[in-house]
């Protein structure tokens, strides 16, 4: 009987509001160390490191550059989690140090998108496979709890009996991103599209797709996309963004769109035909974050609801409290009848996603997503973006993919 792989030791790159869910979602993952974090914030990642030997996940070790952290000796992974803006130099970095023999990291995971570009994701995509890395598309949805046991019941009970499901639909909404870069055409990518709607199309190909199949056995043929500027761009409400965030943020004079729509037609192996439904938006008040899935077929239908939860609390207007997302992230009230999400790591997918890309790098297995589906994904969302702008559905044999810019990524407005 051989020896079990000794737990994978991981490093973070970012220390932002999605490395510390990532942190509180490892504390129900097994064999695994964080053991370094690098953001160029001080404050930021020694917060992130003391976070982690709080919850004794480490020891983990603040690094002062990305260099310390990709040669350190007790880091075999990388997780990159740092801002789309930066995403291609730490990877140009991390394969120069493997392929150099400076670094012995041997896996990557990376969160959504893989670029703001089809350029950059295939490039993203590129030095991994010349660092020989093992690699991972961090995709929370496809992880989530509801997703799994409701795709596994579908395809085993309904599927054989009744055929094939055709049609999913996926939709996200929030009231708008923390941080002032999601703001930033340039930066980000784009808008609501870029950041939210890489989410839906892939949980949505995630369910669409046969048991134990490819995601590339399903081809995407088209796709028709719109975009909406209804609440950002309100110059009272641009007004405070600017406030909030900074001048850097400029939503009168570079507006990026807070709603997006997008169908998208696929083909199975077999040639039919199936549909993606798909909607986002940063202009949703709510109680918070809300995640809508349906999976439906020729006698079955599947649906989820992310706040349509067990657990709700009302609360009377003379309980009086501070701002915070306690109840559900980016939670819009503290008051009232507001659900609950009991287990936010669990129920959005990243409890899930950590473990299964840890015992893929640990055993060497390939993860159900990689960053092959992340370039697909930046395709899809890129010939989307196209379709918004020239008003017409995009054919997925459009060259011209390869070399698009989104919009507002190019500083040129968009309404």
């Amino acid at each position: 009987m051989s020896a079990a792989p000794p737990p994978l030791r991981i490093g973070f790159v970012g220390s932002g509001f999605i490395a510390r869910f990532h942190v509180k979602s490892f504390e129900s993952v097994r064999n695994a160390q964080i053991t370094g974090v690098y953001s160029p914030t001080p404050k930021n990642r020694l917060a992130l490191a003391e976070q982690v030997n709080a919850a004794e996940l480490g020891p983990c070790r603040a690094y002062d550059d990305l260099e310390s952290l990709i040669t350190a000796p007790d880091v075999d992974a990388l997780w990159l989690l740092s801002p789309n803006y930066t995403r291609l130099e730490v990877m140009r970095a991390l394969a120069d140090a493997v392929k150099s023999g400076r670094s012995k990291i041997r896996a990557i995971a990376c969160e959504k998108p893989l670029g703001r570009t089809l350029a950059e994701a295939r490039e993203v995509l590129a030095l991994a496979e010349s660092a020989g890395l093992a690699h991972g598309y961090l995709e929370n949805q496809v992880f989530s709890t509801a997703v799994e046991r409701g795709k596994e019941i579908v395809w085993r009970r309904a599927a054989p009996a009744a055929g094939r499901p055709y049609l999913a639909r996926a939709a996200e909404e929030h009231s708008g991103p923390h941080e002032p870069w999601f703001w930033q055409g340039d930066r980000q990518g784009g808008g609501v599209m870029s950041d939210m709607m890489c989410h839906s199309v892939e949980v949505a190909r995630f369910l669409l797709t046969a048991p134990a199949a490819p995601r590339a056995s399903l081809t995407v043929k088209s796709v028709q996309g719109s975009v909406g500027y209804l609440k950002w761009t309100q110059p009272r409400y641009a007004e405070r963004l600017t406030r909030d965030f900074g001048p850097e943020v400029r939503m009168l004079a570079r507006p990026v769109e807070d709603f997006a729509r997008a169908t998208v037609m696929l083909e199975d192996a077999e040639g039919h035909e199936l549909i993606i439904e798909a909607s986002t938006s940063w202009a949703y008040v709510g109680p918070g974050l809300r995640i809508d899935l349906a999976l439906l077929g020729p006698e079955y239908a599947m649906e989820f609801s992310s706040l349509n939860t067990g657990l709700k609390m009302f609360l009377s207007r003379e309980v009086k409290g501070g701002e915070g997302e306690d109840l559900v992230e980016k939670q819009n009230a503290e008051q009232g009848q507001m659900p609950i999400i009991e287990d936010e790591a669990g129920v959005y997918g990243y409890i899930g996603e950590n473990r299964h890309m840890v015992e893929c790098f640990r055993h060497g297995r390939r993860p159900i997503e990689t960053f092959e589906d992340g370039v697909e994904v930046v395709r899809i969302v890129m010939a989307l973006y196209k379709s918004a702008e020239v008003g017409r559905t995009i054919q997925m044999s459009d060259e011209e993919l390869k070399t698009y810019v989104p919009v507002p990524a190019r500083g040129e407005g968009g309404r």
